[in-house]
């Protein structure tokens, strides 16, 4: 008779445990990355009575149950929150909690501190890597990802620039020749910018146009000599001089603001295609380009698909500064739930 209590006290208990797991699953139905755990019930060993064995059989009730983790994918929920991330599939964050500890958790919802500090909204630290030196690393060590808070992007001088146009095949010999003028404002290595001037001169050679590059004397404390030179083109109005294979390099030195020299190269060719043909249309530019950059302040910062940490400058430029690093865990159902 003994036994038949304590056989119903351990459902008690048993079905107490199950009713606090579907509270805690149902508290945490708008947690992000939050994992709701099943109950499995399992009998305890039962007692044989009777002279033949296992003729009779008196289980003693329910053991002690056990909570298992549903790993599966959840839904994925669009979210306003420029730092927010989901994970698709397995994987976790790597988080450092304010101990030194390691911690991993699926939660995506993520803020910056004043220092910068990508953290959870209970202030562990996200792991992964961030960018030195203007280059993003991610073969070494994760640390502590950091955000450049109110930095400067330094700028970058520019090396290259290029144009995608024709030449009027139909331009008059004049005189005065026909002529066409383009140009493209590029960076110095202070960030100030400067216009470069490319003009076009119909040549009395078939074909062919005469070229000059040139940078204003108000730019410089020493007139820079213009760069000249010929474009000659085929009878399909095809490049064939400079080739492919010949630098065209206009060098700018002694700026006045003082800045470094620059060697500035005109890429004409695309690969194995030339960027400038001559038919007979208007002679036009369709698109310019250069690799300069002025310096810029940061504007705001955002995760992006793969969990790269986005930061866009008010020049426009958009650029990695960071990488979120994730952890597979074989086997997740051993992890220990701390909270938060």
């Amino acid at each position: 008779m003994f036994t038949s209590f304590s056989t119903a006290l351990s459902a008690l208990g048993a079905h107490a445990t199950a009713v606090d797991v579907v509270g805690n699953n149902l508290a945490n139905l708008n947690t992000p990355g939050f994992k709701a755990s099943t109950v499995s019930f399992y009998d305890l060993v039962t007692q044989s009575l009777g002279a033949g064995l296992g003729e009779t059989q008196v289980g003693f009730g329910v053991g002690r149950p056990v909570t298992l983790r549903n790993f599966s994918q959840g839904a994925i929920q669009a979210s306003s929150g420029a730092l927010d991330a989901a994970i698709q599939g397995d994987g976790f964050l790597i988080l450092k909690g304010k101990q030194g500890e390691t911690v991993y958790s699926r939660g995506g919802n993520l803020i910056v501190d004043k220092s910068g500090n990508l953290l959870t909204g209970k202030g562990y630290r996200v792991q992964g890597w961030t960018q030195t030196n203007g280059k993003l690393d991610t073969t070494g060590a994760v640390g502590d990802l950091v955000v450049p808070v109110g930095s400067i992007k330094a700028p970058v001088a520019s090396t290259a620039f290029q144009f995608d146009m024709n030449l009027n095949a139909a331009a008059s010999l004049g005189p005065p020749p026909d002529t066409f003028r383009t140009s493209i404002e590029i960076f110095d290595s202070l960030g100030s910018s400067h216009v470069v001037s490319v003009s076009f001169v119909k040549s009395a050679t078939a074909n062919a146009w005469d070229y000059s590059i040139t940078i204003p004397d108000a730019d410089m404390t020493a007139p820079v000599a213009p760069l000249t030179g010929t474009m000659q083109f085929d009878s399909n109005g095809q490049l064939t001089s400079p080739d492919v294979a010949t630098d065209v390099t206009f060098a700018i030195a002694g700026l006045a603001n003082g800045a470094s020299d620059i060697n500035l190269t005109w890429d004409i060719f695309n690969g194995l295609s030339p960027r400038v043909t001559q038919y007979a249309q208007p002679s036009a530019v369709s698109a310019n380009s250069q690799d300069g950059e002025p310096s810029a302040t940061l504007i705001r910062v955002g995760i992006g698909d793969g969990g790269r940490l986005l930061a866009q400058y008010s020049n426009g430029v958009q650029a990695a500064v960071g990488q979120v690093a994730m952890a597979s865990i074989r086997n997740p159902e051993s992890l220990v739930a701390v909270g938060d």
